[in-house]
Parts: C-alpha cells; sequence; structure tokens
C-alpha cells in the first residue's frame, strides 16, 4: 500500500535532489533564531498560527516550512530576512517535491495531493497519512532488505511531508477503515504505541476526518486480500489505489474502480461507527 512504500526498488537518481538538506539547514536555523528570541515552540505556533508540533518538525527538518510561515517567523523573531531569504528557493523546492518519491510512486504522490476525497481501507499497518514520525521510522528500520540510514530518514520526511493534506482548505474529505489487529500491533514498542494510538485519537476527531475500525470478531468480510485506497482527483473520475510487495496499481479502468468503491462501501457498513471506533482506542490506551 502507499501506507508502506515498499522499498524493494532501488533507489533513483531523482530522490536525492538536496531537498532535505535545505529543510535541515532551515529547521536548525529556526531553532536558533527561536531560541535567541526566547521562545517556546508553542509560543512560536500559537504567534505563527500553527501547531506546536509542526514547529517542533519543522526545526527538526521534518516538515517542510511554508513560504508564507518563513516570512511571519522572519518578522517575529527577528531573523533580519536569513528566514525570508530562503522563501524562493523553498518555494522551487516544494514544486520540485512530487519528484522526490520514487518513480514508482510518483503517480499516486501527484493525485493524493491534489485529491478531493481520500477513502484508505488498511488491514497491516496504520496509514502513512496517519502515522507519527515515531511509527514511520519504525516501519522503514524494520523493512527487509535493510534501508540505509540516510535512505529512512528521507522516507520518514517525505512521509511526513504528505500530511500536510491535512493543512489544505477547503480540506478534502477523508475516511479510513483500519482492522482492529493493527491497532494492536505495537510497531516501535509500547511508548510508540500509545503515542500512535493517541494520534489516531486526535486525527480521528478532525471535522474532515472520518475513522473507523474493523472488528476482528466479524464473521463476514468483502476484501480480504488486499488493502487499497480510493482516491477523487479534481476535475477527474474517481480512481483507485493498490499496491502488494512493491507492485503498485492506479487504476483508472471505470468497472475496475467501480469493484473497489462497492467492497468499501460494504467495509464501512460492516465497520464500527465512528464513536464506537474511538471509544474503541480509548479502551486500548486505558489499558496499556
Amino acid at each position: 500500500m502507499a501506507n508502506a512504500e515498499r522499498e524493494e526498488r532501488p533507489e533513483r537518481p531523482a530522490e536525492s535532489d538536496g531537498t532535505a538538506h535545505l529543510f535541515r539547514a532551515l529547521g536548525r536555523q529556526l531553532k536558533v533564531l527561536r531560541e535567541r528570541a526566547g521562545l517556546s515552540q508553542k509560543e512560536l505556533g500559537t504567534a505563527t498560527h500553527c501547531g506546536e508540533d509542526l514547529i517542533s518538525a519543522m526545526e527538526r527538518g521534518v516538515r517542510t516550512p511554508q513560504p508564507d510561515f518563513l516570512d511571519r517567523a522572519d518578522t517575529l523573531l527577528n531573523a533580519g530576512g536569513v528566514l525570508a531569504a530562503a522563501v524562493e528557493e523553498v518555494r522551487e523546492a516544494l514544486s520540485r517535491s512530487r519528484t522526490r518519491h520514487p518513480d514508482w510512486f510518483r503517480d499516486y504522490a501527484r493525485v493524493e495531493a491534489d485529491a478531493l476525497a481520500v477513502h484508505d481501507y488498511s488491514n497491516q499497518a496504520v496509514p502513512g497519512l496517519l502515522q507519527t514520525e515515531e511509527y514511520a521510522r519504525a516501519v522503514f528500520t524494520q523493512r527487509r532488505p535493510l534501508l540505509d540510514e540516510e535512505t529512512i530518514e528521507k522516507r520518514v520526511a517525505d512521509r511526513l511531508d504528505r500530511q500536510k493534506i491535512f493543512e489544505r482548505w477547503p480540506a478534502p474529505t477523508m475516511t479510513y477503515v483500519l482492522e482492529e489487529v493493527v491497532l494492536q500491533r505495537p510497531i516501535g514498542g509500547g511508548a510508540s504505541h500509545g503515542r500512535q494510538l493517541q494520534q489516531l485519537l486526535r486525527i480521528g476527531h478532525m471535522r474532515t476526518v472520518t475513522l473507523q475500525v474493523m472488528p476482528t470478531d466479524r464473521e463476514e468480510h468483502p476484501s480480504l486480500d488486499a488493502s487499497f485506497i480510493m482516491l477523487n482527483p479534481k476535475g477527474r473520475q474517481q480512481v483507485a489505489y493498490t499496491e502488494a510487495y512493491g507492485h503498485p496499481r492506479l487504476i483508472t479502468d471505470p468497472e475496475e474502480v467501480r469493484v473497489f468503491s462497492e467492497r468499501y462501501g460494504i467495509i464501512r457498513s460492516q465497520a464500527l461507527a465512528t464513536r464506537e471506533s474511538l471509544a474503541l482506542i480509548e479502551k486500548m490506551l486505558g489499558e496499556r
């Protein structure tokens, strides 16, 4: 799945475009300027209309600092143009950002970035758009064959960067159905697992997101073969995406897409309602 972005295929030259180095350098500059100004991450986030977690992620180079943020932060931190000077370079980097993904993943990444709706059924791992940084790093670290450290960090940064879809407005409609076993698997260890469950609760309470859990004890199931994603691109017909053992498929044939859409509708009807799903996640957190 796009949730796993499997890495059996080798790195491509287009994936190493220097963008990650730019964002890490900007992140270090941002941290120095913030500390010099005597502000906490929460205080800077409030002043720039960002969350504390986003400030932290930008300082660590795992989230993209948007041009308007750099302009605001430059003024607030009395940076004297240090951050603002990077705006044009950041804009160019963002325009190239879709090419940072592996060749085989780019078609999906392009459609996802502009989608009006994303509908995701996951049966093996937490979807990439919902993963914490810790969870994502554990997924890539455990992958076989092993990835080198630079590739792991790049994969984590790219995955977190995809999550800016939640910041879009108008926001896309997003629905998720996760198998209960996905929530039970403690990827990255107990502490990481707890923070991932908390992340699911946070996102699950967003107005633009519907999150459901498919209980393991269901006696019937319309799609036991694989996870899949349904996307509604702007101005185009709905498409589907599947991925198995490093073999991705972006499906545009109307009849094939109809089959996936029908399966997804049945899955949602068999899953727990949103309120019940979030209550189950809260219960799991309480039992840890």
